[in-house]
């Protein structure tokens, strides 16, 4: 019974992206033809080169608990990776290892958050922010934007949204779920908004980080000096390496915050995947180019989609910089019947395509912004198209 568990777990809101993907499983073992635009997850294997080095760490019978924070040849491969890629500097001490970034996240709160500290969460966010902050006691307090400002935050609007309790500032670059890439110049004019607030840790998730499409380059907080003691910057293997089985994520951050997180971690799951860690060292220290391929590809479904998508009145799309979602706002159907269905909301939209076009998308209400759709291209171009022409469809 739901008045035998905690508040705390009533009052979390269940991941919209499983619960879709749950519901389109549902309807295919139902016999419906669903076609699955909802999870973010490459639909490439993992690279060969990756997979031998797994399959060795096997055969040198890696099979003990590790070390809570990683082990230390993999610590040393996120420092080379960091460096080489990033321009940041960290050494072991600042470094833990955990069982895919979302642990990483949910720890990194934990540790800082006292109850009703806020968090500003630029709109839109990624579906699991707003929870984990509410899991740690935090409050967040989301910044509204728009496909006119092609979904970033403005540094006059952080100003807007800093309160003797904020705490801390979480966003994602390239940003799941709208692509959008913050410039190293637009991230400078929000630390120096930042600056003038010593007590305001950043969290940069930069899990997309390699899935960039060549528009702007990729840059993070904490290379720039008045930010690094104060910024904790995210990763993982999941994304760029189509790795999301493996469940490794990383953060490189002030050093008492990875203390204060390896400590946190060692009384809940200790450390990640002795197999997947060894791999993951090798994913690290060869070169970015290797993956191109999955990046080149992303970027060829994403002139489809786009073009596919825009073909569609009421349908308003930005161009994504990076990942692999389009974020189109469909607020021109709010107030419309179609097919005998009332849309009210992004919700309604999503449901609707799902039940009507057989074609599982998010609503945006889950990332913070509810005129919007969330629709992954990881997936087939032969899939891609059959979808939008089913979406067409659906709502002409």
């Amino acid at each position: 019974m739901s008045n035998q568990l905690s508040d705390r777990i009533n009052n979390v809101t269940p991941s919209a992206t499983l619960e879709m993907a749950a519901k389109a499983r549902e309807l295919r073992a139902a016999g419906k033809d669903i076609i699955g635009l909802s999870l973010g997850e490459p639909d490439f294997n993992t690279p060969d080169y990756i997979k031998d080095a797994a399959i060795q760490a096997v055969h040198d019978d890696y099979n003990s608990y590790t070390p809570v924070d990683g082990y230390v040849d993999l610590k040393d491969a996120i420092i080379t990776k960091l460096k080489r890629d990033n321009n940041l500097t960290y050494d072991r001490s600042q470094l833990v290892v955990s069982t895919g970034a979302k642990q990483a996240l949910y720890n990194v709160a934990q540790v800082v958050l006292n109850d009703g500290d806020e968090v500003i969460l630029p709109c839109p966010y990624w579906v699991s922010y707003s929870d984990i902050v509410k899991l740690a006691g935090g409050v967040p307090v989301e910044v509204a934007t728009s496909i006119d400002t092609d979904f970033k935050m403005t540094p006059e609007q952080l100003e807007s949204a800093i309160t003797p309790k904020t705490k801390m500032l979480w966003y994602s670059s390239p940003c799941n779920p709208s692509g959008s890439i913050y410039s190293k110049e637009e991230l400078r004019a929000l630390a120096d908004v930042l600056k003038k607030y010593p007590q305001i840790i950043i969290v940069s998730d930069e899990i997309y980080e390699h899935i960039n499409y060549g528009v702007t380059a990729h840059a993070s907080m904490a290379s720039f000096e008045d930010m690094y003691d104060r910024t904790v910057t995210v990763n993982g293997v999941a994304k760029a390496f189509a790795m999301t089985g493996w469940r490794i994520g990383y953060i490189g951050a002030p050093t008492y915050i990875a203390r204060a997180c390896n400590k946190l971690q060692g009384q809940v799951t200790s450390g990640a995947n002795c197999i997947a860690q060894r791999a993951v060292i090798t994913a690290l220290v060869e070169s970015p180019s290797r993956i191109q391929f999955m990046v080149d590809e992303f970027k060829e479904r994403r002139t489809l989609i786009l073009g596919l998508l825009n073909s569609i009145e009421g349908f308003k799309c930005n161009e994504p910089e990076g990942a692999f979602y389009v974020f189109p706002d469909i607020k021109a159907y709010f107030g419309k019947t179609l097919n005998g269905t009332m849309i009210n909301n992004a919700s309604d939209f999503a449901m609707y395509l799902l039940e009507n076009a057989n074609v599982a998308t998010v609503t945006g209400d889950a990332f913070g912004n509810g005129n919007c759709i969330r629709i992954s291209y990881a997936a087939s171009e032969k899939d891609i198209r059959e979808a939008v022409s089913r979406i067409k469809i659906a709502v002409g």
